[in-house]
């Protein structure tokens, strides 16, 4: 005969022999049942995306569609729907050359972000050299430094060195202000690898060069892959930085639709398309590495 002690009625309940029972909230989904939750979820994700669809159709409306009714109402007239948006769009050659100024910051910002953090981060972990505690205190701390606090002191060094209002200084702001949560997210990920795995690498004569490039990598793939999604959604997302470091001619795709509001006034399905253009591809990136990001994620949680 056993007893059961219980914590209180949403806690697991622990019998006397060691075996788990089930809590409220486990005995409550158990009676939900599979179906039945997923089909909660699919509603929930599907409220999530309704102003990604009601932005999508408005950009695919007119102006005087847009101004009459609500885009809801294209769903029972597709015919409301046209490209004329976003053709006027691609002849706008700020929205194009803002465009292509963003990839221009993103892939840079993004591909030296991952890299630059890799390699710290297999340093800090498996090598040995003096200060390394001391290094990775600095960038816990770096971690707490705001934005806003670097961006007079950034203008200053950038007017002196040149670069002020270019691409390339709001690349280097973005990796000086991306390694620091690169480093700490890389370190913990990479102190879950098994050091066998690398000592074995190394009676076999590899170096360290090949370890990182042939063992730690492509272990490390889903937390690439998280930090390359995170990094790369900042700073595509980005308009402080670009706002204060770049010029009309360097500007991405978020400065150039704040410069459009106040040109074109309410022409909301302009300022709609480009909008939706600007967030879909973040949403192709992250759907592209979604596997990887979950992985990322979850190891990140467990180690």
């Amino acid at each position: 005969m056993s007893t059961t002690t219980t914590t209180s009625p949403s806690v697991v309940e622990v019998s006397v022999s060691g075996t788990p029972r089930r809590g409220a909230v486990s005995r409550f989904v158990g009676r939900l049942g599979s179906g039945t939750l997923q089909v909660i979820l699919v509603l929930v994700a599907l409220f999530w995306m309704v102003p990604v669809v009601g932005l999508m159709l408005v950009s695919l409306r007119s102006e005087a569609d847009n101004t009459n009714s609500g885009w809801w109402t294209a769903l029972l007239r597709p015919t409301e729907l046209t490209l004329d948006n976003y053709r006027a769009l691609i002849g706008n050659e700020a929205i194009t050359q803002a465009f292509l100024n963003t990839v221009y910051i993103s892939v840079p910002s993004t591909v030296l972000v991952v890299g630059i953090g890799a390699l710290a981060a297999y340093a800090l972990v498996w090598m040995d050299f003096p200060g390394r505690d001391w290094i990775m205190v600095a960038v816990v701390g770096l971690l707490v430094l705001p934005i806003q606090a670097a961006l007079i002191p950034v203008s200053q060094l950038y007017g002196a060195m040149g670069v002020f209002g270019s691409i390339t200084g709001v690349i280097l702001f973005h990796v000086a202000f991306g390694l620091p949560f690169a480093v700490f997210l890389l370190r913990n990920f990479f102190v879950g690898i098994p050091r066998d795995l690398l000592e074995a690498a190394r009676m076999d004569g590899a170096s360290e060069w090949r370890i990182f490039r042939r063992v730690v990598l492509p272990v490390a793939r889903p937390a690439l892959a998280s930090l390359a999604v995170f990094q790369f959604l900042w700073v595509w997302n980005d308009m402080l930085v670009a706002l204060v470091f770049t010029s009309p001619e360097s500007a991405p795709l978020t400065v150039a639709l704040r410069s459009q509001l106040r040109q074109f006034g309410t022409n909301v399905d302009i300022l709609a398309s480009g909008a939706f253009l600007s967030m879909l591809v973040p949403l192709l990136v992250f759907f592209a590495f979604q596997r990887y990001f979950v992985q990322g994620v979850f190891a990140g949680s467990t180690k």
